[in-house]
């Protein structure tokens, strides 16, 4: 299997604290990954370990197979689009937009140009005059038109109009169906980017919790609201992962996926039964809440 990038059994300690608590987990080439958890989960610290701007503590990290620290022949394949990217204070945007071409192969200036009509940028405009949002632009025409093997986007959207985060899901998807390469999105806005994702890793307090296509996890989990008595009984022996007390009714989430009789007994005691957004999923999975036993509920 050909491999963009992967990590085996790698951790980063800052004192005592792990950053990254033995973490294992392959890219993909070709592929859309979502690199999901809350703040101070890890994911920026994964990222810059895979574009050699953090040594690892122990473990084995490889991109393109080789280690890319100081390696020219990977880090030429790869462009991360951070939160808090630097400039240097005499640049305008168009100054960014050309001196591109020298950091990255597959460069497409006409492209990038594009994009930054796209985005109403103004090309003369110093980046340190630009607002949050335009900041974000910049980053992201970089991150589209650099057209790089492996490209990471770091909060991409930050200070974005919701106009502007959906230009940005539509111009990428649009360019990866003609242009496919390994691109990771760590972002807090999950139903946002949920129909763009083709594999989720989540990262919670440094660790690996969810390692697996977006179209496993859509079906993983289910929510049931009605009668609280009757709510327990359904789902008794099931792992509940929320519950929600509403008066004498109940609402809750479960794992697991529901057989047409399930569905059938469930619609009969007057209960319903909905699916888990990917967004709910993580929330509930990195709540703390989830009970192995239904009956031990609290």
């Amino acid at each position: 299997m050909n491999v963009t990038a992967e990590l085996k059994h790698v951790s980063k300690l800052y004192g005592n604290v792990k950053a990254v608590d033995d973490v294992s987990f392959v890219l993909e080439p070709n592929k859309i990954y979502g690199l999901l958890g809350r703040n101070g989960a890890g994911k920026t610290t994964l990222m810059h370990m895979m574009t050699a701007q953090l040594f690892a503590t122990s473990g084995e990290l490889s991109v393109f197979g080789e280690q890319p620290y100081e390696n020219e022949r990977v880090l030429s394949q790869i462009c991360f689009i951070k939160e808090s990217q630097k400039y240097p204070d005499t640049f305008r945007v168009v100054d960014v937009l050309e001196s591109a071409g020298t950091f990255f192969p597959n460069w497409d200036r006409d492209y990038a140009y594009l994009l930054a009509e796209d985005f109403r940028l103004p090309l003369k405009r110093r980046m340190k005059k630009l607002s949050r949002g335009m900041l974000s632009s910049v980053g992201i025409i970089v991150g589209l038109a650099s057209r790089a093997p492996l490209t990471m986007f770091d909060e991409p959207y930050l200070g974005l109009d919701a106009v502007a985060r959906a230009m940005f899901y539509d111009r990428l998807l649009e360019d990866y169906s003609v242009f496919p390469r390994t691109i990771v999105l760590s972002t807090h806005l999950i139903d946002e980017v949920s129909r763009l994702l083709e594999h989720v890793i989540l990262v919670d307090k440094g660790k690996v919790l969810i390692d697996e296509d977006a179209d496993t996890l859509r079906g993983k989990a289910f929510a049931v609201v009605g009668s609280a008595s009757k709510v327990e009984a359904f789902l008794a022996g099931k792992t509940v992962i929320d519950k929600q007390p509403l008066g004498s009714l109940l609402s809750a989430a479960a794992l697991g996926e529901l057989s047409a009789r399930e569905r059938g007994n469930a619609a009969a005691e007057g209960l319903e039964v909905t699916p888990v957004s990917l967004q709910q999923l993580i929330v509930y999975t990195t709540n703390g809440k989830t009970e192995r036993k239904a009956g031990n509920a609290r």
